[in-house]
């Protein structure tokens, strides 16, 4: 029976697709929902004391008369903790566990080493849950296989059986993309027009300026296009951080000609649109569970030239048959990155007439449809966990 459910929302990093995942649901949910959210930084504190606080904040709601039929949460919480921490008013509620991103197989900066403890606290975490779901099958299987191979340093008792049970609670929920109000037909027309006239490609970069995002490829696979001629103009898009590798510095010096756009687009609107101007959506990432630039990129009408690694396989599906991805996915280097740029740079007829991705990939992850998809998946849950609440 459908109904409307109160749903709390406990968001231990509430910020970047994390944040934009959840108002994106909210906006189009029938439910209810109560957020609870720490800011987005410290991730790792995050996941060490979120269940503290947390747990204070729920009890002092119920005190103020709040009530809740199904919590939702991320990976950025320690689920275990906090079902430990968690007032006894709420143990008669399911708890969903989304994961954004696991800790298992998380890149590791060059020179520091993986916090096993964080990732473990997602194995744990999961097992915590009622249900978990998974913004891509990737994201599950890498956290399983890393979780399989790290048994051989578990001197006895090993959690095989506790492995294999997370399947049986495991849901693929995909991230929903939200289009802005404006005609993508105009930029198209500019698209075909530019490969009329042979104008240079236009490429788009779009990631956190974070090591994970690989940006090395992008600067050596565009010196082997100036190398070899290829002309290309190029929007480099994208949060800087304090930190952020120097590589960027590097494009910027290095390709100032080329570059129309770089940086942070202030604004969602002016973010699509700078993405609708150009062609070409180039991702280098070695870190992507899901994609969610990559999935506005091809929404955008660009075509995509991914690394054939990660979701990206998995994402293109939502776009295009499997026949089709294969001229998009390209062999995990900077060269075959440089071949793939210039082999659509000279077959410019294909550019032309591709929106048909977009409408393929938002009539399966159009925000609404997405937000309408997963309130049914969470009242499917919450429905199953009364009755079986009633049979014990």
């Amino acid at each position: 029976m459908s109904e409307r459910l109160r749903v709390l929302s406990l968001q231990s990093y509430y910020g970047g697709s994390h944040k934009q995942f959840q108002q994106g649901w909210e906006k189009y949910s029938k439910h209810r929902w109560s957020i609870l959210a720490l800011p987005p930084r410290h991730w790792k504190w995050r996941m060490r004391h979120a269940a503290i606080y947390f747990a204070e904040e729920v009890q002092r709601r119920l005190s103020e008369g709040e009530q809740w039929d199904a919590i939702v949460c991320t990976d950025m919480l320690n689920l275990a903790e906090f079902r430990g921490l968690m007032p006894r008013q709420i143990g008669g509620i399911p708890i969903v566990l989304f994961f954004h991103e696991n800790q298992f197989a998380y890149p590791v900066r060059e020179g520091y080493q993986r916090d096993e403890h964080l990732a473990f606290t997602n194995f744990t975490s999961a097992l915590a849950a009622d249900r978990i779901w998974f913004n891509s099958k990737y994201n599950f299987d890498s956290m399983v296989d890393a979780l399989t191979r790290r048994l051989k340093r578990w001197p006895d008792f090993q959690p095989r059986m506790a492995i294999e049970s997370l399947a049986g609670k495991l849901s693929i929920e995909p991230l929903g993309i939200e289009f802005p109000a404006f005609d993508l037909l105009p930029y198209q027309q500019a698209r075909e027009q530019r490969a009329a006239n042979g104008d240079p490609v236009h490429l788009v970069w779009a990631a956190r300026w974070e090591h994970d995002k690989n940006a090395d490829d992008l600067l050596a696979a565009l010196m082997i296009l100036r190398a070899r001629g290829v002309s290309f103009r190029l929007s480099l898009l994208g949060q800087s951080f304090q930190y952020s590798p120097d590589v960027f510095r590097k494009i910027e010096t290095e390709f100032q000609a080329e570059i129309l756009r770089i940086g942070y687009q202030e604004s969602r609107v002016g973010y699509w649109q700078a993405l609708a101007e150009a062609d070409l959506f180039v991702s280098t990432a070695k870190h992507e569970f899901f994609g969610l630039a990559a999935a506005e990129g091809i929404a955008a009408g660009l075509l995509p030239l991914f690394p054939d690694r990660l979701a990206y396989p998995e994402l293109l599906e939502h776009a295009m048959t499997r026949a089709e991805a294969k001229d998009y996915l390209y062999d995990n280097n900077a060269e075959a990155l440089a071949d793939s740029i210039e082999h659509w740079s000279q077959t410019r007829n294909g550019i032309a007439g591709q929106l048909k991705f977009s409408k393929q990939l938002m009539s399966h992850l159009s925000v609404d449809l997405r937000a309408s998809e997963m309130d049914d998946a969470l009242q499917a849950t919450v429905d199953k966990f009364r009755v079986d609440r009633r049979d014990l």
